[in-house]
Parts: structure tokens; sequence; C-alpha cells
């Protein structure tokens, strides 16, 4: 899992998501569901790239991924990224490895 600090980082990883499918969780350092979340997303066993954005030290990147991808911004905030769109988020205590091997084998593969 990489963090994503600049927004310059981010329109790569958003150019990368054309040709492979990956995953972003937005994590927040003051939130109760963004570390059980965390804990989810670091346990979660797939082959696709894992990316971290911290709200509160990177919130002009949290902002820029809202505004490209067109979804509201939530903390915590799990997103599939596939040909430079979000096909796919869950938020809060939805962000659970169950749902997201779901969304994976459904939207991915």
């Amino acid at each position: 899992m990489k963090r994503i600090k600049t927004n310059e980082e981010w329109l790569k990883i958003l150019e990368q998501s054309k040709e492979q499918p990956l995953l972003i969780l937005k994590f927040s350092l003051t939130c109760v569901s963004s570390i059980s979340a965390l804990k989810e997303f670091k346990a979660l066993d797939t082959v696709l790239p894992k990316y971290l954005v911290i709200v509160q030290r990177e919130r002009d990147v949290s902002n820029v991924i809202a505004q490209d991808l067109g979804v509201k911004h939530e903390s915590p905030q799990l997103l599939i990224l596939k040909e430079g769109k979000g096909i796919w988020q869950a938020t809060h205590y939805k962000i659970k490895r169950p749902l997201l091997s779901e969304a994976i084998d459904t939207y991915i593969l």
C-alpha cells in the first residue's frame, strides 16, 4: 500500500487506472470507522494496487480525487478505479473484506 501525497501523484495513479484497476482508501486519523476500514483494507487479499490518502494531511488531494471522479467526499471511503473512472465505492462500516472481494469479482474480474 502506498500513500498519495500530492496532486501529481494522484494524476499518475488516475492514468495508471486506465491500464490496471486499483483501490484507493480515504482515511481519517480521527474517525473510529476509518480505523476499522484501514484494518479491512490492509487485510484484503488482492493483486490490485492499493493506495491510501490521509485526509487531514492531504486534504487537497482528497478534494481533487472527489472532483475528478465526480463522487462526494466521505471518510473513510474506498474507491475502485478502472479505466480512469471511479466504478464502485463504499463508505464507513460498509468497508469490509467480503463486500470488497465481491465488488472486485463483480466489477474487475
